[in-house]
């Protein structure tokens, strides 16, 4: 596939009526990059996967269809100091994680993906291909943290990479609510994004049939996961002064480089084998359906708000929550230094989702009833006015375009979880290069009416 391929479908489909919608990784968790109400052309980019890293300018150039693991490979090819701050999932492609914001475990040292981003190619509505200079500042301001697909097709982002140490130390810690999880929890609220922002100590909580048996009570099992950029002695030393209720031992760390501890997190396995960064496909088990929410924590949660959570999670058969603590870097950027705005002021980030194998709608519809109780119990312990929502983990039961069109007050619902004040900034910038959003999708930015019908 080559560039002049996505030049020409887009001024084809334009001149013929039709929608697109393009896909890099295919993690769109509601799939709007790939479905739609009206007719549309699919522009699949995973051919689009070239990655150049340039280590003697701390850069690369990464087209849009390459994914995570790919451009984490590449890096380590060229060297073990460098690194780049994005996701752990290896198989999301770089073209709409880094176009949402991106984040991962580097969030508090180096920031967002986006924050990272010092150069663009993209195909505009006449089908031109623009860099940073052509595009604009405003239109270069967009599609760093509000969302690609709004404005045009990116097909690549030249990045700046980030120094590592030689060594990290990582861990993953258990814990039932039997074994104090539960009051962990509670007190990791208060101490996860004041750590040293070089400590990166999320939380992953599930229920499992820890037992094997599957008739038998689910265990609430919190996992919590750490990663340092330094040695473990340093880490201990930084666990004790700040959380020694966790009891981190010498025994719970590894040492490694910082691409094995992408292949670490990235499929949580020890193991050390860097080709498993080329998969495409999801290296973690199958899960043929699922359902995902996000919202922002600036307050602790009492302890009496977390019980309700883990008597809801005995309710369903796959439920998780991930809490991603913010803090460190995050603190310091400004809200409209890019288009994603959540910065200071957040404490840690949620995301729930719920998993199901059944087909058919009477499943869908339990799962989707539970979640969405879930995030109505959350409620008054979540951000407020605008309650907020991560654009990379999409969301269409905060509003969509109804047969393919919005007002820009109706856009605002949504586009305002999102984007808070930087909404109508994005409005603008679309207005100017896409009065007739002919690059749109269900919750896509709308143009104002005025320009677009008087053009």
């Amino acid at each position: 596939m080559q560039e002049s391929h996505v030049q020409v479908t887009v001024v084809c489909c334009r001149q013929h009526g039709l929608q697109i919608r393009t896909r890099s990784g295919g993690h769109d968790s509601e799939g709007l990059s790939y479905v739609s109400y009206v007719p549309f052309v699919l522009l699949d980019l995973i051919h689009l996967r070239t990655i150049s890293v340039n280590i003697e300018d701390n850069t690369a150039w990464v087209q849009t269809g390459a994914t995570i693991g790919e451009l984490y490979y590449r890096i380590a090819e060229k060297s073990r100091t460098h690194a780049f701050p994005a996701g752990l999932c290896p198989s999301v492609g770089v073209g709409g994680h880094i176009s949402g914001a991106g984040y991962g475990i580097l969030m508090r040292k180096y920031g967002l993906s986006a924050d990272h981003v010092v150069d663009a190619r993209l195909v505009d509505v006449n089908g031109r291909i623009l860099d940073k200079e052509s595009m604009g500042e405003d239109l270069f301001w967009a599609i760093r943290g509000g969302g690609g697909a709004s404005f045009g097709v990116i097909l690549a982002w030249k990045i700046r990479l980030v120094p590592v140490p030689p060594t990290v130390t990582t861990f993953i810690v258990p814990k039932t609510l039997e074994q104090g999880g539960g009051v962990l929890v509670h007190k990791w609220q208060f101490i996860g994004d004041k750590l040293n922002e070089d400590l990166f100590l999320g939380l992953s909580i599930q229920a499992l049939h820890l037992d094997g048996d599957h008739n038998g009570k689910k265990s609430i099992l919190i996992s919590f996961l750490g990663h340092y950029l330094g040695s473990t002695d340093k880490l201990l030393q930084l666990m004790e002064e700040n959380f020694p209720e966790m009891g981190l031992k010498k025994e719970d760390c590894i040492e490694m480089s910082w691409i094995k501890s992408a292949v670490y997190f990235g499929v949580y396995t020890p193991e050390s084998n860097l080709n498993l960064l080329l998969e495409r496909k999801n290296p973690t088990p199958p899960k043929s359906r699922y359902m995902t929410k996000s919202d922002y924590v600036q307050e602790p949660m009492p302890e009496n708000v977390l019980d309700g959570i883990w008597k809801r999670f005995h309710e369903i058969d796959e439920p998780e929550i991930i809490m991603s603590p913010y803090g460190g870097r995050m603190n310091e950027i400004e809200e409209s230094a890019i288009a994603f705005p959540h910065r200071k002021g957040n404490m840690y980030k949620i995301n729930y989702i719920v998993f199901w194998k059944d087909e058919g709608d009477e499943a869908e519809r339990k799962h989707a009833s539970w979640i969405r109780e879930l995030y109505s119990y959350m409620t008054p312990y979540v951000s407020k006015s605008p309650r907020c929502a991560y654009l990379n983990f999409k969301d269409i039961d905060l509003g969509h375009k109804k047969n393919g069109t919005a007002t820009y007050l109706e856009a605002k619902v949504w586009g305002n979880k999102y984007f808070k004040n930087n909404f109508d900034k994005l409005v603008n910038v679309k207005t100017r290069v896409d009065p007739d959003d002919f690059f749109t999708n269900e919750q896509g930015i709308p143009p104002l009416p005025s320009l677009a019908q008087h053009k």
